[in-house]
C-alpha cells in the first residue's frame, strides 16, 4: 500500500510540476516576425513624361511610387517580442521606399531602421514607450500594408514620418490619450540640435485629434474612420501645419466580396511654404484604387489625377539652358495644370 501511495503521490507531483512548468513556459513571450515586400509598374498617361532623362514631370511631388516603368518599393521585416509587462519592436527596411522613409538618418547603420523602440506596460491602462516610432499624425503610414491607396497623399508626404522620444499612452474606457517628448521631427537616431517638441493625441470613437508643438512650429491634425455599413468605409483627414501647408482628404472604400474592393481618395492641399508646389497655390488629387486579395498578396491597380491651380507640370520641352550651371532653365517647356498616371502595385504581407 505504501508503495502504491508513493507511486500515486509521485505521479501527482510530476503532473503538477509539468503543469507549472508549462504555465511558466507559456508566459515567456515568443519572438514574432512579420513584414512586407512591394513592387510596382507606373506610367504617366498625360501632362508629363515617362522619360526620366528629359526634365519633364514624371510624377506629382508626393512620396514613394514616383518612378516610371517597373520599380521597387521596399522590403520590410518587423521583429517583435510582446511580453505581459514589456516588449520591443525592431522594424527594418531596405529599398527605395524605405530609404525615402528614413531620409534624415545620420549613419548608414541607422538608414535601415524604420522603427526601434521598447515599451513597458505599467498597468492595463498606462504604457510607456521609448525609442523611434512612426508618426501619430496623419491618416496614411509608411508601410504599404497599412494604406488602401498605393500612392500617398500630399499631407502624408510633407508631414512627419517618424519621431524619436518618450511617450506615454493612457486608456480611459473608449477614450485614449498620448503625451510625448520628442526630438526634432524625422531626426531618427539622435537629437541634432538640442531642441525638443511636445506631442499629444486624444482619441475617442474612431476619431483622433493630434498635435505637435515646438518653439516655432505647430501642426494640428484630425484623423477618423468609421465602418458605415458592413461593406462601406469612410475615412477623414484634415490638417494645418504652421507656414507649411493646409489640407483635407476623404477616403471612401466599398467591399464587393471578401477578396475584392474599390476605394477613392479625394484630397485638397494648399502650400503655405513647404515647397511641395508653388507658394500659396493648391492641388486636388483624386486617386481611384482597387484591392484584389490573393492569399497574402494584394494587387492594387490605381488611376490618379493631380490638378494644380496653376500650370506646373511639364509635358514637353527642348532641353535645358545651362548657361548658368547653378540655375539650369528648361527651354520652351509645355506646361499643364494636370497630370494623370496609372500604377499597378503588388504588396505581399507576411
Amino acid at each position: 500500500m505504501k508503495k502504491f501511495l508513493s507511486i500515486v503521490m509521485l505521479t501527482i507531483f510530476t503532473l503538477s510540476y509539468n503543469a507549472v512548468a508549462q504555465d511558466e513556459e507559456s508566459k515567456i513571450p515568443a519572438l514574432s516576425i512579420s513584414g512586407s515586400v512591394d513592387a510596382y509598374y507606373r506610367a504617366v498617361l498625360s501632362g508629363g513624361t515617362n522619360d526620366a532623362s528629359n526634365g519633364s514631370s514624371l510624377a506629382p511631388s508626393t512620396s514613394f511610387a514616383n518612378q516610371t516603368g517597373f520599380a521597387l518599393g521596399m522590403a520590410n521585416v518587423v521583429l517583435g517580442l510582446e511580453g505581459e509587462k514589456s516588449g520591443f519592436i525592431a522594424d527594418l527596411v531596405t529599398g527605395p521606399r524605405g530609404t525615402d522613409a528614413v531620409f534624415l538618418s545620420s549613419t548608414a547603420s541607422s538608414s535601415i531602421v524604420n522603427q526601434l523602440y521598447a515599451y513597458w506596460n505599467v498597468s492595463d491602462k498606462v504604457t510607456l514607450t521609448i525609442g523611434n516610432f512612426n508618426t501619430f499624425l496623419g491618416y496614411e503610414v509608411i508601410s504599404p500594408t497599412g494604406n488602401y491607396n498605393y500612392s500617398t497623399s500630399y499631407m502624408f508626404s510633407y508631414g512627419p514620418f517618424s519621431h524619436t522620444g518618450l511617450k506615454a499612452d493612457f486608456t480611459f474606457g473608449e477614450a485614449s490619450l498620448m503625451l510625448a517628448v520628442l526630438n526634432p521631427t524625422d531626426a531618427t537616431d539622435y537629437n541634432p540640435n538640442g531642441e525638443y517638441a511636445f506631442g499629444a493625441q486624444l482619441g475617442f470613437g474612431g476619431a483622433y485629434l493630434n498635435t505637435i508643438l515646438s518653439d516655432d512650429f505647430f501642426q494640428v491634425d484630425l484623423t477618423a474612420g468609421w465602418n458605415l455599413t458592413d461593406d462601406f468605409y469612410l475615412g477623414v483627414n484634415a490638417t494645418k501645419a504652421k507656414d507649411n501647408f493646409t489640407g483635407a482628404a476623404l477616403y471612401l472604400q466599398n467591399s464587393f466580396s471578401n477578396d475584392f474592393s474599390m476605394g477613392i481618395r479625394g484630397e485638397y492641399f494648399k502650400d503655405d511654404g513647404v515647397g511641395a508646389i508653388a507658394l500659396d497655390e493648391n492641388v486636388i488629387d483624386l486617386t481611384l484604387s482597387a484591392n484584389k486579395k490573393v492569399g497574402n498578396l494584394t494587387i492594387i491597380p490605381e488611376f490618379r489625377i493631380d490638378m494644380l491651380s496653376y500650370d506646373g507640370f511639364v509635358s514637353d520641352n527642348d532641353g535645358w539652358d545651362v548657361t548658368d550651371p547653378d540655375n539650369p532653365v528648361l527651354i520652351n517647356p509645355e506646361m499643364n495644370k494636370s497630370l494623370s498616371s496609372f500604377t499597378l502595385a503588388a504588396v505581399y504581407a507576411f
